[in-house]
């Protein structure tokens, strides 16, 4: 079964680094000005060269001390097309960073008593199908313990705008089985957002866009902000680009998707650091009341000096982040309209700089380096390199996808059922408890003619997850 991951990503990390072509626009003040190591600049300057190098990224960058920028450049096209330039002002989809304002809002409820932590979501939304629904409370949902798991699934980028609000999601969360009961594990829920949206929806009487204007957007003056209705920006935004797994470059525009509390806000880099700088600082957002009974702020109090959280957001063709170094007020943001984790490897390796340490060298991306070592060297080197191979990869993400896809694009984008049967042998060879890599590996010997084999390890996928639909299916297809 073909696995694809549309991963719409918010972490929050703490950070603590051991040892470990031309710009657009620039905006920089003076390493004795800011505390910085000597050479701070020309340092960054050079590692992002090397980004560029490799033809993985086009960006803008900007480090600031207190809220006053040092280092402010935009590198490359933000419309590859058009051969128009990223500029400091140009637009950018940063994903799951929109989790930090519908959690905002949450809190604000909650302070203002109109929702509890324990409060049940089916106190505000009716008619799930799944008893295990009526356990789910808001913290749950925060924090990605609910059960609910992601929408994009089931040709989601085909339907319709219609089709893609926080009504129509909603509707179709109700039908959606619970992945496990609430709060016993915690899986990244981008259907958890949409819920809360719609609780927030409830709630207020207002829509959930109306609600981040009011609450968040006007009192912090983001004048690049937008949330809704995003057409109208197509020539002030970056279109998005990502490699296909044989290496082809492809604009994602396919992939983009409606703003919705999980993700799809239009922010610049600025805007993006007065947000998190209010967020982490003052109590306009949320009072200091409300932040002592917060576990993530009190977690975030009791870091040792320059540590830093980091919120990111990213799916295929973007990827942005912010590293805020809490003790300096040194904020660290990198977005990038290339495809993750490009933006988080820069932004480290920037953070390594201010440190004085030695960034760690630029890599391809892990799909990119095992089909090129695939390529040049086969599956024997890749068995014995594979984790130095798939060390640009991100950290949330199973790695047996990276077999798994590859395998597939040899099949469909190559036409080379013989290569993509290698790659998923291995796959089961690394992942051998993994049923969807038994299962691609019964599908790729259905394509190629052999049945007995196809049946063999659609059996095998079977008896890791008896489950598992499509390999339920075709045994019974290939039994009769």
């Amino acid at each position: 079964m073909k696995k694809i991951l549309f991963a719409i990503l918010l972490t929050t990390i703490l950070f603590n680094c051991k040892n470990t072509k031309k710009d657009n626009q620039t905006a920089q003040a003076s390493d004795e000005a800011t505390g910085l190591p000597e050479s701070f600049e020309a340092k960054v300057d050079a590692l992002v060269k090397q980004y560029q190098a490799l033809e993985i990224f086009s960006g803008i960058v900007l480090v600031a001390e207190k809220g006053n920028p040092v280092y402010h450049k935009a590198f490359g096209l933000a419309d590859r097309e058009e051969n128009r330039p990223n500029e400091l002002t140009t637009l950018f989809d940063i994903g799951s960073m929109n989790k930090t304002f519908t959690s905002i809002i949450i809190k604000q409820l909650i302070a203002e008593g109109k929702l509890n932590y324990d409060s049940k979501l089916t106190s505000f939304i009716k008619g799930f199908e799944d008893p295990n629904v009526k356990k789910v409370d808001i913290d749950h949902l925060l924090n990605h313990e609910s059960g609910f798991g992601d929408y994009h699934r089931d040709g989601y980028f085909d339907l319709p705008k219609s089709e893609k609000t926080i009504a129509a999601i909603t509707e179709r969360a109700k039908k959606d089985e619970l992945f496990f009961e609430p709060g016993e594990e915690r899986e990244y829920s981008n259907t958890g957002y949409i819920l809360l949206g719609a609780v927030i929806e409830k709630v207020t009487g207002k829509s959930y866009f109306e609600n981040v204007k009011e609450r968040i957007i006007n009192p912090l003056n983001l004048k690049n902000t937008y949330v809704e209705n995003l057409d109208r920006f197509k020539d002030q935004r970056a279109s998005g680009y990502l490699y296909s797994p044989l290496g082809v470059l492809e604009k994602n525009e396919n992939l983009q998707d409606i703003p919705n509390p999980d993700g799809g806000f239009l922010s610049t880099t600025e805007d993006v650091m007065k947000f998190y700088r209010s967020y982490y600082y003052d109590d306009v957002l949320l009072t200091e009341d409300i932040k002592k009974e917060d576990p993530y702020f009190q977690q975030i109090r009791e870091l040792p000096k320059g540590k830093a959280p980091i919120s990111a957001g990213g799916f295929e063709g973007f990827n942005t982040v912010i590293f805020q170094v809490l003790s300096d007020d040194r904020s660290i943001i990198v977005f990038a309209n290339m495809d993750e984790p490009v933006a988080e490897k820069l932004a480290l390796g920037i953070l390594m700089i201010t440190r004085g340490q030695e960034p760690d060298e630029p890599k391809l991306p892990a799909i990119q380096n095992v089909n090129k070592a695939f390529k040049e060297k086969g599956t024997e080197y890749i068995e014995n390199n594979f984790e130095e191979l798939t060390t640009n990869f991100h950290p949330d993400d199973p790695k047996d996808i990276i077999l798994n896809d590859l395998g597939y694009a040899y099949i469909f984008g190559a036409n080379d059922i013989d290569s993509a049967i290698k790659l998923f042998e291995l796959n089961t060879k690394l992942f051998p408890d993994i049923a969807n890599s038994w299962d691609s590996l019964g599908e790729a010997y259905y394509k190629k003619g052999d049945n007995e084999n196809a049946l063999k390890y659609y059996k095998k996928a079977l008896e890791i997850r008896p489950d598992l639909p499509s390999a339920k299916e075709m045994v019974k297809k290939l039994n009769n």
